[in-house]
């Protein structure tokens, strides 16, 4: 979807109260961000965008997914995940094949391999999610807070917006 350049709107600015949000927010999503892939780095050597794709290939049934899928999961163009793919292909953790029922797509497959490098990660990265996000938030708060996100999430996707650069 085109967009008009920004010179050419008029806005409406945000209020004291709105702009204090919004750069209380900004910051809390790039602190987080820098925390949870610092925690990844540090406990497991892999990234939190590895971890999550191997994450969500453990998921699976049988631990494999169309690239075109998991890209979309993982937020990210199917070209950077591809590359992503490679590198967990070389430490042995994923291996891609064509999709048996159609060769047109390719299949991320979770090897023994990486299946064991999840798990020793899983416990590392709980506690860092526990400590840094879930906190003391009561049952009621986590689903205030999962409600806000999902909104968010709708608003970005309905807006037309390309959300999956990463």
């Amino acid at each position: 979807m085109a967009r008009k350049a920004a010179t050419k709107r008029t806005s409406k600015w945000l209020t004291r109260e709105q702009q204090m949000t919004w750069r209380s927010f900004g910051f809390m999503f790039q602190t987080l961000h820098s925390a949870l892939e610092s925690q990844m780095k540090q406990d497991s050597d892999l990234s939190f965008i590895e971890y999550y794709a191997l994450a969500r290939l453990s998921e699976e049934t049988d631990h494999r997914l169309r690239m075109s899928e998991l890209a979309r999961e993982c937020n990210a163009s199917l070209s950077r995940l591809s590359h992503l793919i490679k590198r967990l292909e070389s430490r042995g953790m994923v291996r891609r094949e064509p999709d048996a029922t159609d060769g047109r797509f390719t299949v991320a497959i979770l090897t023994n391999a990486g299946y064991k490098k999840l798990l020793a990660s899983a416990p590392a990265h709980v506690d860092c999610v526990r400590q840094l996000v879930i906190g003391d938030f009561t049952a009621a708060e986590q689903a205030q807070l999962r409600e806000m996100s999902n909104r968010i999430v709708a608003r970005i996707e309905a807006s037309g917006w390309k959300h999956n650069l990463i």
